[in-house]
């Protein structure tokens, strides 16, 4: 990597400094429209080539993320453990779809290669995103933690989470027009405002910008699920409907993506490219970025919808199956009752 450096105007304008050309997001200054870091830029720049392969020798540590993925896992665990202690079951799909689909999913998105990634090529962060804001929040849904914390924890605990479920606060959070809003809306609002800038120029921002994407999918998917006992739980029908009004979402907001001449992020990924040499050119990955927002939006939409089907069709056998049982005691009493009175 050259070792070039250019003078840059302090922040406050008063002295020249000199600093590498181009880098990672942290400690970043910006003079015009060219970015400067101040002690990051080696780092960037040992980051080879991009490949499958980087997915998995790339492996990084987000100590804030990661401390939360620790502690959401061993509640569970802890949870799991405590039930079957005392000869409860808890079924094991349940206990694979929230550690495995859930919290692994997360930590994979956050701490891979695909995490080293992220803020080098917009199509990795693609990636990342679609994962965290709609196959984390599926699965974690599918754990139903919240069951499980209910026939854990004890009477006084048990009784703030009740409260906190049955809160005005959790009707408003849970309510279906709203959920669809926020999370039609909260890509549009990262990509196309200065929300997506600011995370690349900040730590703090970036890690909070998984954890946004990780809540807004949960606040969506939990109440259409219905497998907790969270408000907003609708009707199988109408839950349809909802993942039925997000599928052309996806493809418009990819198109978008795809066909915009402005490119997201402004000059980051281009002053990237002065020292990484292999990095794509900015405009093309950005339609790579688009198509994978598209395609695996789609993609994870119907397979959703599949899924809300599947469920209708057991609800619907599980109904059918208690009706049969009912009209069999009806008629066994009213057999009995004949019987009685023809005597």
């Amino acid at each position: 990597m050259s070792s070039e450096s250019h003078p840059v105007p302090s922040r406050e304008g008063s002295a020249d400094v000199r600093a590498p050309a181009v880098g990672r997001r942290r400690d970043a200054f910006y003079s015009g429209t060219v970015l400067f870091v101040a002690g990051a830029a080696e780092e960037v720049s040992r980051l080879p080539e991009f490949g499958v392969s980087r997915l998995f020798t790339e492996w990084g540590m987000d100590p804030y993320l990661f401390v939360g993925t620790v502690w959401a896992a061993g509640l569970y665990v802890l949870g799991v453990w405590m039930l079957r202690s005392r000869g409860d079951h808890w079924p094991m799909g349940r206990s694979v779809a929230f550690l495995v689909g859930g919290v692994g999913s997360f930590y994979v998105a956050t701490q891979s290669g695909l995490a080293a990634y992220d803020d080098t090529l917009l199509s990795a962060h693609m990636v990342q995103h679609m994962i965290l804001s709609m196959v984390v929040p599926l699965f974690l849904a599918l754990g139903a933690p919240v069951t499980l914390a209910l026939r854990t924890l004890g009477k006084r605990p048990r009784a703030w989470l009740l409260a906190v479920l049955h809160s005005r606060a959790a009707k408003v959070l849970t309510f279906a027009p709203l959920t669809l809003a926020l999370y039609v809306a909260s890509p549009w609002a990262l990509y196309f405002t200065h929300w997506y800038d600011a995370t690349l120029h900040s730590d703090f921002q970036h890690e909070m910008m998984h954890v946004h994407l990780v809540l807004v999918g949960s606040l969506f998917f939990w109440p259409l699920l219905g497998i907790d006992p969270v408000p907003g739980r609708m009707s199988h029908p109408f839950r349809l409907l909802v993942i039925f009004l997000t599928l052309p979402f996806h493809a418009f907001l990819g198109v978008t993506i795809m066909s915009q001449s402005e490119l997201i992020g402004g000059d980051w990924y281009p002053n990237l490219h002065h020292v990484m040499t292999w990095l794509p050119d900015a405009a093309d990955d950005q339609r790579v970025a688009g198509g994978i927002l598209w395609a695996s939006g789609d993609l994870i939409g119907v397979l959703f919808f599949v899924v809300l089907f599947v469920q209708w069709v057991r609800a619907s056998m599980q109904e059918a199956r208690r009706e049969d049982r009912r009209l069999d005691r009806l008629e066994r009493l009213s057999a009995h009752s004949d019987a009685r009175d023809s005597r």
